[in-house]
């Protein structure tokens, strides 16, 4: 992890490694995106965050085998 606030531009590179990652799963988030009011605080830097967005159930269910599978379980 770098010493610096990250930019949007590597919140992006971060949801695209995401997005491929989950593909290789047979898994898609629709809303996968990069939280932009994330950017807009006051108080403090950004800390860049990922927004995962909504999914169906049957997305939430397909997530949840992958972790489980990825845990040893």
């Amino acid at each position: 992890m770098s010493d610096h606030s990250p930019t949007a531009y590597d919140v992006t590179l971060c949801v695209e490694e995401l997005r491929t990652a989950l593909a290789l799963h047979g898994v898609k988030l629709p809303s996968l995106t990069v939280h932009l009011p994330s950017f807009a605080a006051r108080y403090g830097e950004s800390t860049g965050l990922v927004a995962l967005g909504n999914c169906n159930m049957a997305t939430a269910r397909a997530l949840a085998a992958v972790l489980r599978k990825a845990a040893g379980e």
